[in-house]
């Protein structure tokens, strides 16, 4: 008998650029082991091009992504939610099964000033700055996977510490 890996959201307020960098980054590190999806509390209707070339460069391809509203999610089971924009943690509501909640957030690219060269520069350092932090992240979590113990609860990536955990029912 197989059992369902537990889903990981994503939440940014447009689902255009953070969340599918951080669930292509994810999905690469930890697919695996968790079911990564992103989605947004107002949608923007479309994936930023620029996060999906800088991901493409990572051989990382999100071509296939949409952009998601949340409520999509509010009839499935998500064992944890991580917000990556302040907008979203504010909208964030508790999901079904939730267990856990992050915030960790990062710029926006798609809103970065200046020619295509300045703005893919941006692009690639957001990449990046998530990349190091949901990496530790998938890290963390395969480290669990092999103790043994789903009863432990992730932790936060260093230099990342605004987690919120839902409330958990004791085991008897």
């Amino acid at each position: 008998m197989s059992q369902m890996k537990p889903l990981v959201l994503i939440l940014c307020t447009g689902n255009s650029c953070r969340s599918h960098l951080a669930e292509g980054i994810l999905r690469s590190a930890a697919g695996d082991l968790l079911d990564v999806a992103s989605a947004g509390s107002a949608p923007a209707g479309y994936v930023h091009p620029l996060a999906i070339r800088v991901m493409r460069e990572l051989g990382v391809d999100v071509s296939s992504h949409r952009s998601k509203h949340l409520d999509e999610f509010l009839n499935r089971q998500v064992e944890t939610v991580i917000t990556v924009c302040g907008n979203a943690e504010q909208a964030c509501p508790v999901f079904p099964g939730q267990s856990n909640r992050h915030h960790w957030g990062f710029d926006d690219p798609a809103h970065a000033p200046g020619s295509e060269a300045e703005k893919l520069a941006v692009f690639r350092r957001v990449r990046d700055e998530i990349r190091r932090v949901f990496e530790a992240y998938a890290a963390g979590r395969r480290d669990q996977a092999k103790a043994g113990n789903p009863d432990l609860l992730p932790c936060d990536p260093p230099g990342r510490t605004q987690s919120h955990n839902a409330e958990r029912t004791p085991k008897s």
